[in-house]
């Protein structure tokens, strides 16, 4: 059987492979057209662009915190400063799992649980790409057994930051405030560029008062890195403005020295120079240390101070609303002699009545002062005589007389967050309680009773305008600002307020001579606190209720809880002829204003005038 032989026909492979070869050919050629014309369009058309690209993977913006500023008090002393500080940071972009590393991290440095919800609150708020602090103040300790360990959590880093301290504590807390963590609210209110390297905003006090001007620039520099983010040289960089330094009016040793006069009251003082308002004094006690506050305080720490009937983080010497009590009897005073009806003198038997009422208003002196006139009420502080004033100035003509003072009115000083206080009218209770108001009223509003409320900066603000015969200068706590390139401090001017003007100026030195005899004549309610005294003191005692009591039932401190006691108050002024400082004294529960606080506040101003005790 033969095989059937196949001969091969080399024109047609020939011809196919020609076409198979033109065909190749023409694609390579449209393949090689297309390349050319990507690269074209990358190099030439989209070159822009990728460079910024590549830039961006290259180079990284790094924002640089701006140093904080210092504060310090009238006498150079620091009140406020930075000190370096380690913190553990992580960088969420470069963690796949962050609650597997917050377990792990935990095993080397103890993390609270209060670090983490801070923390976890940054990441929602701010970028991946940014540091966030886990964890400050580390130790030494923790810092070297991170270090051994830093090659097993990537993204982690510590880093050197500079804290705020308060040298001082609870001294000065309630003026100076404090600095935290930046939350949620703050960041809506921020410059969220400025703050992006900062971790902390001032929160109280003068701290937050002044944010913008402590708080300074927020620097950059641009960094050159490797594919692990690592930083490989510094490119660019525009250092951070700081912040400006504060010097205040604060005498931090006199508000030591009033802090601990006030030994276990609660309660203020607060001190003012009347020639220029500068705040000299503003203890509010008791206090707290701020320090816990800068990193975090703990949540049991925290709850303490929150119920704590003592209230220490409420400042009450711009919070604080108390009936003033006896010490608005020569503001009272002075309206009767501008309204030419405080001059003549009256029998006090030991109560009042109106006519037509049979309730009988009570004079704390049980017996009577018998035959009063203005300087025998103010000196003796006879409740009668300025009863019947009251009733015959009313409640009106009172309340514009005592707005010129500031009475009803915050005082404008420069922190934030006081209060007005209260001096009632008859439009303000009919605006405010829908009723009408009645006359008994006027004659309690006569002796700082009823309705009325101040804070003992008011009070301070306003015996310092009486002392200046109507001078009126608004409270200020901060003296003067520098920052780097400032070759001077920057003054803060002294704010003027409108005058106090009466009718006949002679009637200041009435009033001023009467509360000179407070505490310089043989009845004064404040007599054993001027005795020794080198200068003359002016003042004015007050004993504030705190709860009313029946018409016919007897006051007994000894069978009351001690927080039912009255409040004990004194408002001074010294040196009687040239006075550089007012000063008012609140502490609660303390009883009679003559026993308690008029002594608090000659301690105060003999250390103030003398230099004792500091």
């Amino acid at each position: 059987m033969f095989r059937q032989l196949h001969i091969k026909d080399h024109t047609s492979e020939v011809r196919l492979f020609k076409q198979r070869a033109i065909v190749a050919i023409i694609v390579i050629i449209i393949m090689m057209l297309g390349i050319v014309g990507r690269l074209v369009y990358l190099q030439i058309f989209s070159h822009q662009h990728y460079t910024t690209l590549s830039q961006k993977n290259r180079l990284k913006i790094v924002p640089l915190p701006p140093t904080r500023g210092l504060i310090y008090d009238r006498n150079g002393l620091l009140l406020a400063k930075n000190i370096p500080s380690f913190s553990l940071e992580l960088i969420p972009e470069q963690i796949k799992d962050i609650d597997d590393t917050l377990i792990r991290l935990n095993k080397l440095i103890p993390i609270s649980d209060s670090d983490r919800k801070h923390f976890r609150r940054l990441v929602k708020q701010k970028r991946r790409f940014q540091s966030i602090p886990l964890r400050y103040r580390l130790t030494e300790e923790e810092v070297a057994r991170f270090s051994v360990n830093r090659h097993l959590f990537k993204g982690a880093s510590i880093q050197a930051r500079l804290i705020r301290y308060y040298p001082f504590g609870e001294a000065g807390v309630h003026t100076i405030g404090y600095v935290g963590r930046i939350d949620t609210r703050e960041l809506q209110r921020i410059d969220s560029a400025n703050y992006s390297a900062t971790t902390h905003i001032g929160k109280l006090g003068i701290e937050r008062s002044y944010e913008k001007i402590l708080h300074g620039q927020v620097g950059y520099q641009q960094e050159e890195v490797n594919a692990q983010n690592r930083t490989l040289r510094i490119l660019d960089k525009t250092p951070p403005i700081a912040g400006k330094n504060l010097t205040l009016n604060i005498d931090i040793k006199l508000q030591r020295f009033a802090d601990e006069a006030l030994g276990e009251y609660r309660g203020s003082i607060v001190a003012i120079d009347p020639r220029n308002g500068e705040v000299l004094i503003l203890v509010s006690k008791p206090a707290y240390d701020p320090n816990p506050f800068v990193t975090g305080i703990d949540s049991k720490s925290y709850a303490a101070l929150r119920n704590s009937p003592d209230k220490p983080l409420f400042n009450r010497a711009i919070l604080g609303q108390y009936p003033p009590g006896s010490t608005v009897k020569p503001f009272i005073g002075l309206a009767g002699l501008d309204a030419g009806i405080a001059n003549n003198s009256l029998f006090c038997p030991g109560w009042y009545e109106l006519e037509g009422d049979d309730r009988r208003y009570r004079d704390w002196k049980k017996r009577g002062h018998g035959d009063t006139d203005l300087d025998k009420a103010i000196v003796q502080s006879c409740d009668v005589y300025f009863y019947e004033l009251a009733q015959r100035l009313r409640i009106d003509k009172m309340y514009k007389f005592m707005s010129l003072f500031g009475f009803g009115k915050k005082t404008g000083i420069d922190i934030l967050g006081e209060l007005p206080g209260l001096f009632p009218s008859r439009e303000w209770k009919r605006r405010k309680r829908h009723q009408a108001w009645f006359p008994g009223e006027t004659l309690i509003t006569g002796i700082g009773q009823g309705f009325t409320l101040t804070t003992p900066l008011q009070l301070s603000s306003a015996t310092a305008t009486l002392s200046m015969d109507g001078l009126h200068f608004r409270p200020s706590i901060v003296h003067s600002m520098q920052g780097a390139d400032d070759p001077e401090p920057i003054l803060t001017p002294a704010t003027r307020y409108k005058s106090v003007l009466l009718k006949n100026p002679q009637n200041w030195k009435k009033i001023k001579r009467s509360m000179m005899r407070v505490l310089h004549s043989a009845r004064g309610t404040a007599r054993g606190s001027a005795q020794g005294s080198s200068y003359k003191i002016a003042g004015k005692t007050g004993t504030a209720q705190v709860f009313g009591i029946a018409q016919d039932a007897e006051y007994n401190a000894e069978e009351l809880d001690k927080r039912l006691h009255d409040h004990s108050l004194f408002i001074g002024f010294a040196p009687f002829e040239k006075p550089t400082i007012a000063i008012a004294v609140i502490a609660e529960n303390g009883g009679s204003g003559g026993h308690v606080a008029a002594p608090l506040a000659r301690k105060v101003m003999d250390a103030y005038l003398l230099g004792k005790g500091l």
